[in-house]
C-alpha cells in the first residue's frame, strides 16, 4: 500500500494505490494524518490505483470524512473500480461519501 498526499488545484490529493486492507491500514492511516489539518481545501481521496479496501479502509476514509466536514470541507471519492466500489455499496458508504 503506498499513499501521496500532494496539492491539485487548490484541493489536497491522497492518492493511494495498492490493497487498503487490515495489515495496510495502521500505515495508510498515519500516512493519511495530514488531512485532519488541513484547513479551507477539499479532500480528494484519488482511488484510481486502489485494488481493494477492507472494513480497515473504510473507517480511515470515514474518520476523515467527519473531521473534514465539521471544518465545512467536502471529501470526494475518485477513481474507484468495480471492485472498491462494491464494497461501498454493500456497506452503504457509497450514500454517505460524494463521487467525482
Amino acid at each position: 500500500m503506498k499513499t501521496t498526499i500532494q496539492e491539485q488545484d487548490g484541493n489536497m490529493v491522497a492518492i493511494l494505490e495498492g490493497k487498503l486492507d487490515t495489515g495496510a491500514a495502521a500505515e495508510a492511516e498515519k500516512a493519511m494524518n495530514p488531512l485532519y489539518d488541513v484547513e479551507g481545501k477539499d479532500i480528494i481521496l484519488d482511488c484510481t490505483a486502489l485494488d481493494y479496501i477492507s472494513s480497515a479502509g473504510l473507517r480511515i476514509f470515514l474518520g476523515i470524512l467527519q473531521h473534514t466536514q465539521e471544518k465545512g470541507q467536502h471529501v470526494y471519492i475518485r477513481g474507484i473500480n468495480d471492485t472498491v466500489r462494491a464494497v461501498f455499496t454493500i456497506t452503504g458508504f457509497s450514500n454517505i461519501f460524494e463521487f467525482i
